[in-house]
């Protein structure tokens, strides 16, 4: 009688204690909010390995600083493969088995696309914060996307004044094949026309991504006597590019403008061999001279010994922008966060951006300068910082591309 009292009350204390230990639990559950991130980290690690301490040294420091209305925020990081189904995988996986609250990420256009319209279906929030295609808030934007990092459009038409003063009427592009590329060459080919009505392309190479075959690329631009060019390549794409064009000579005394081949990711690597005098947009951390920048730079280079990318600038403020969002929002609640993120102004390096209620793009800019070389290395100068807001097409033209059903619960 009295080992059955003894089970009983062991029995009693046991389940008392779980309930206790999950109580417990739970509490440090809920003091924690997990942001999902998946980005393409095998396939481009020069942009996304300085985009991942961004990320951290944002957490470190919101987290120090008390976290997001008293909780702690948690990074759980995955790589997408740089496959839009795999992508969508991913996601499903982040919301279903790691339990996130919030979702962000992404490098390639294509896969952006893709985990936007899983945000749609399932009704998720997603803070895009690195595909640059026009769809993505516009032709294909939808209520549940915001994103933090210029569109093609907005690079593009940082551009397009140096592209007009060359006053060349024969042009040549050369860009990769996929979302991004085609995007920025429609793009660039509608405004420049608007311009310089009389402009011709005479040649266009699109090349598989990270597979330029760059000797027959260069031939076949350099048969066609273009008298300027538009490059839209990247990373190892970009850097086999001008080392084929320099051995033939077919940049010489050519006109060149170029979306992101100043980020020091893509420019570093050119060494001696940057082409100089190239109109470019990209990242010249070394002559920037603001307060909010000058503190996030001695900050990066204490903490991580080494020097911010354009991937750093990226990633620091998507944490930045999801920490404010949330704060504004009170919850991670996916139509809390939306009216929040409607109109959401905060600082990054950069300075202040704000998300438009028009179509929820960021107004973070870029630098636009010149390339040049000194000590060796590639550099921009004379640059000046393009604020997005001043980039943009009207409200009209946005509204024309945006459907109204885009914005329909």
């Amino acid at each position: 009688m009295l080992g059955k009292k003894v089970s009983a009350l062991i029995k009693t204390v046991f389940f008392t204690a779980s309930i206790a230990a999950g109580a417990v639990f739970n509490a440090q559950a809920s003091d924690v909010i997990k942001i999902g991130e998946l980005n393409s980290y095998k396939s481009q690690p020069a942009f996304l390995a300085p985009y991942k301490n961004g990320m951290m040294l944002a957490v470190e420091q919101i987290n120090a600083a008390g976290g997001v209305n008293g909780k702690q925020l948690e990074l759980i990081i995955r790589d997408d493969n740089s496959n839009p189904a795999d992508a969508v995988r991913t996601v499903e996986e982040l919301f279903s088995r790691d339990k996130i609250d919030v979702l962000t990420g992404t490098f390639l256009s294509h896969v952006g696309m893709a985990v936007s319209d899983y945000a749609r279906h399932k009704k998720r929030f997603f803070l895009a914060s690195e595909p640059l295609t026009n769809k993505m808030v516009w032709s294909d934007g939808n209520r549940y996307t915001f994103r933090l990092r210029n569109s093609t459009y907005m690079q593009v038409a940082m551009l397009i004044p140096a592209a007009v003063k060359m006053n060349k009427k024969r042009w040549a592009i050369v860009y990769p094949n996929y979302e991004y590329g085609q995007s920025a060459v429609e793009t660039f080919k509608t405004l420049l026309r608007e311009q310089q009505p009389d402009v011709e392309f005479v040649a266009e190479q699109a090349t598989p991504l990270g597979k330029v075959d760059a000797g027959s690329v260069v031939q076949a631009l350099a048969d066609s006597n273009p008298e300027a060019l538009f490059n839209v390549l990247f990373a190892s794409d970009l850097a086999r590019f001008v080392r084929a064009a320099n051995q033939r000579h077919f940049l010489d005394d050519l006109p060149v403008v170029s979306m992101l081949s100043g980020e020091p990711e893509y420019l570093d690597p050119l060494g001696t061999e940057t082409p100089e005098g190239w109109v470019v947009t990209g990242y010249p951390w070394y002559d920037i001279d603001t307060p909010e920048h000058n503190e996030f730079l001695e900050a990066y280079q204490n903490r991580f010994n080494d020097y911010p990318r354009l991937g750093t600038i990226i990633g620091y403020s998507a944490i930045q922008s999801l920490a404010a969002g949330i704060e504004k929002a009170g919850s991670t609640d996916t139509e809390d966060l939306i009216k929040a993120f409607k109109g959401l102004e905060h600082m990054t390096p950069f300075g202040q951006i704000k998300y438009r209620e028009i179509d929820h793009q960021s107004t973070m800019g870029a630098y636009v300068g010149k390339l040049a070389i000194r000590d060796g290395k590639g550099v921009m100068v004379d640059s000046y910082y393009a604020d997005g807001a001043t980039v943009q097409p009207s409200d009209e033209q946005v509204l024309e591309w945006r459907p109204k059903s885009a914005d329909a619960k």
